[in-house]
């Protein structure tokens, strides 16, 4: 693989990557209600099923997902189905004043989303952690079109005459590097929120935003029909 041709894959990743999408807002809701712990849950999640997806489509599945339509669409119909359950999740979470005062707020508990228990301080509980983890994992995988994205964007800068795995296996290193960066960046937005969700009221304007969004993207992915 050529540097002028890793250096493209670079800038092109670098603004797929920054676009805000469903993954990108679950790190950022995170961090702000539970800590920046709980987004490297989130994070970490995310990425395994980024990963696992694109190896699947390494190995083919973005054709097969192609020459049967229907499969791919039920799988699509089912991912949207869980970002609008999450939305609801978010848009519904039980927002509760400050026995001494209506200007604080308890962060959510272990039944609103994200699904984690919380300490004082916004810290995940260990036992809980993976809950989080299985979170961002579920939503990275709700679509399916990553799959044909990385079955399509991968091969163009993979020359076919070079050994292919050990390319493939650099423009992978080189993804994930720069999808956890703007994971990070997100994060960090999310940390300087979470001081103005200690107001109940900005709390509640927070998870009706971010629900909406959710569905959102659910609805968009629903209505999609080009694949």
């Amino acid at each position: 693989m050529a540097l002028s041709t890793w250096w493209l894959f670079v800038g092109m990743t670098f603004v797929v990557s920054a676009t805000p999408g469903p993954n990108m807002l679950l790190v950022m809701s995170v961090s702000a209600r539970q800590g920046f712990q709980a987004a490297l849950q989130a994070m970490l999640g995310c990425m395994v099923a980024l990963l696992l997806m694109m190896s699947l489509s390494a190995a083919g599945l973005g054709a097969l997902l192609q020459s049967f339509p229907a499969v791919f669409d039920a799988l699509r119909l089912a991912g949207a189905a869980y970002l609008a359950y999450l939305g609801v999740k978010c848009w519904r979470a039980p927002v509760q004043s400050d026995s001494a005062s209506d200007q604080a707020v308890a962060l959510p508990s272990a039944a609103d989303v994200p699904e984690a228990k919380t300490l004082s301080g916004g810290q995940v509980r260990h036992g809980h952690s993976m809950s989080v983890a299985r979170q961002g994992f579920l939503v990275a995988a709700s679509n399916p079109k990553a799959i044909l994205f990385a079955a399509a964007f991968f091969p163009q800068f993979i020359q076919p005459d070079a050994p292919q795995f050990a390319q493939f296996g650099i423009l992978l290193a080189t993804f994930s590097v720069i999808e956890v960066g703007w994971y990070l960046v997100y994060a960090a937005s999310g940390q300087r929120l979470s001081a103005y969700l200690q107001r109940a009221h900005v709390m509640r304007a927070f998870n009706r935003l971010t629900g909406g969004v959710f569905v959102g993207f659910a609805t968009v992915m629903a209505l999609a029909r080009e694949h």
